[in-house]
């Protein structure tokens, strides 16, 4: 197991099959999953046989994109997962790098997503050659939205999308919020 990347509170490191407990834990709470598909858990041989591989496919490529496991570097408990990764299919191609992030309950807000997503924008722009990072979700997800705009992301837009679920404020739409590295790099002076 490699280590990305590491920040005060946090390691960033690859995927591996043994982290499928806690990928199904983390995906088991309603909570955590409300935004993404209305609460349901993802069943454990979706994330065994799919989600896993999936993530587990980017290393190879050595691109410096993917998804990554966020351990608490205090204790070694398993967090969550940010994904950093460029669009190739879909309305968003081309349109930069997609940030991501989910976390468990128990470790919501207290600044871990602000953390993460921060030092994956630096190392971005830093070391990976992104021109944009960007970042989505529902409009009426506040919490998210305040991760983003903390992590220096501005609102670009609101959105209407087809979703195979339907979610309670869906209505209202989805939201992009993004940052040029032009705009990072005068947010250091």
């Amino acid at each position: 197991m490699k280590v990305f990347l590491e920040t005060e509170r946090l390691i960033l490191r690859e995927f591996t099959a043994g982290d499928l407990d806690a990928v199904v834990d983390l995906d088991s709470d309603p909570e955590v999953m409300f935004y993404i598909n209305g609460g349901r858990p993802t069943p454990l041989e979706e994330v065994r046989d799919d989600v896993l591989p999936f993530w587990m496919a980017y290393y190879p490529r050595g691109e410096g994109h993917g998804f990554w496991a966020a351990i608490e570097k205090a204790t070694g408990e398993f967090l969550g997962w940010f994904h950093f990764r460029p669009q190739t299919r879909g309305p968003m191609a081309g349109a930069g790098v997609e940030l991501g992030y989910r976390l468990r309950r128990s470790s919501w807000g207290q600044g871990y997503a602000t953390e993460g997503s921060r030092a994956l924008i630096h190392k971005g722009f830093t070391d990976l050659g992104t021109d944009r990072v960007y970042a989505e979700t529902m409009a009426v997800n506040v919490a998210s939205r305040r991760v983003m705009e903390k992590a220096g992301l501005r609102y670009v837009r609101t959105f209407h999308q087809d979703w195979p679920d339907k979610i309670p404020g869906d209505e209202h739409g989805d939201v992009e919020y993004a940052l040029t590295r032009d705009e990072w790099i005068l947010l250091q002076r």
